[in-house]
This record gives C-alpha cells, sequence and structure tokens, in this order.
C-alpha cells in the first residue's frame, strides 16, 4: 500500500512506478487520502484492515502517517522523505491550492487553515508513541539527496536503524522508483513476510 504526499493523490507518478514497477506480482493499492490528519490515519487503518497489506510505502505527509500505523498494526513501512513536522511545511501555505495529480473523486482544489494545521500540530507530538523494539529495524528510510523540503534523516535515526539514500529530489520520479525504491521494497517483502494464517 501506497501512501501519497500532502499535495499528491494516489494517481501520482511515484503511486504509478509502484504498480506498474509490480504489475503481474502484486496488487500495489494507491488510494486517495483525506487532507485531514485524524481523518487519513482513520482512512488508512480501516483500509488495511480491509486490504491486508504486506507492505506500506510512503512518501512525505504519507510516510508521516507510514511511520505511525506500522507498528500498531504489525506492518514493514518504507519512508520514502518522510516529513515529520507537517506544521512547519503547512504555516507559510495558508490559502487555497491544488493537488498535483487528479484525485478519483475530482475535486482538485483544497484549503489550508490554522485548524488544519492546529490538527497536524496534535498529531505530530505523539508520532513516535508507538515505536517498538520490534519496530526499529522494521521501518526503513529512503531520502533523497536533492530534497529541498524535508531534512529529518537525523530525527529518524533517533528512532530507527535502516537508513538508504538515492540521488534524487523530495518526490521521486518513476525511475528512481524503479531503481532505488523497488529493491528496498523487494527485499522488505522477503525479510518481513506475512504469516501464513494472513494475521500478524
Amino acid at each position: 500500500m501506497f501512501l501519497h504526499g500532502f499535495y499528491a493523490s494516489g494517481q501520482c507518478i511515484p503511486a504509478m512506478a509502484l504498480r506498474d514497477a509490480f504489475e503481474g506480482r502484486a496488487e500495489v493499492i494507491t488510494p486517495d487520502l483525506p487532507i485531514h490528519p485524524k481523518e487519513a490515519v482513520r482512512f488508512i487503518s480501516e483500509l488495511i484492515e480491509a486490504e491486508k497489506p504486506d507492505l506500506l510505502i510512503g512518501n512525505s505527509c504519507g510516510s508521516f502517517y507510514a511511520q505511525m500505523l506500522a507498528p500498531v498494526v504489525g506492518l514493514p513501512a518504507l519512508l520514502g522523505n518522510p516529513h515529520f513536522k507537517m506544521t512547519e511545511f503547512l504555516k507559510p501555505r495558508i490559502g487555497t491550492h491544488q493537488y498535483k495529480s487528479p484525485r478519483i473523486d475530482g475535486k482538485q482544489d483544497f484549503i489550508i487553515d490554522e485548524q488544519l494545521i492546529t490538527e497536524f500540530a496534535e498529531m505530530e507530538a505523539h508520532q513516535f508513541d508507538y515505536c517498538t523494539p520490534e519496530s526499529k529495524s522494521r521501518i526503513w528510510g529512503i531520502f533523497g539527496d536533492n530534497d529541498t523540503l524535508a531534512h529529518f534523516e537525523p530525527l529518524f535515526l533517533e528512532h530507527y536503524n535502516q537508513s538508504f539514500h538515492f540521488p534524487g529530489g523530495h518526490t521521486p520520479t518513476a525511475e528512481e522508483v524503479h531503481t532505488w525504491y523497488m529493491p528496498l521494497a523487494e527485499k522488505m517483502l522477503m525479510d518481513y513476510p506475512l504469516p501464513e494464517d494472513g494475521i500478524r
């Protein structure tokens, strides 16, 4: 299951690249996430319960959500350029914006306001509460050397111990997904297989 970034959708380039890379071998679920964080976490949790994925992959804000949920639901997670301080990202961007890729519901406009920032602040304060000794090795991070938006590898390494780099920016291109994300995703699926009964 791929969780997209804040301005993106389930039809963004990394999502499509992952679906293409796994075609014929595995289904990649790429949902459109709600804009409000509590609603998003609830939505993702229900989708995980329904779909029983083997692995979470996130980018940016999607990695923020994956990091919180993976230990709770017992899944490994690959965090692409995780943005652990969404409030810092949102504060200078108050106003009306458009998603950078199409959403299934057709809605392309959204608003960043003080309420949304407050909701993210509440979640940020507790985002590492569910870290476990087991999750330290089952949650991996991959960081773009040319990322200009998120610089949280030091914070990631305070909680987790598997960190990788790729020569790209904040949002990976399709080629970067195939070259750098895919081998890590495949290794995680081999290292942390879903039990035969499907229950972790």
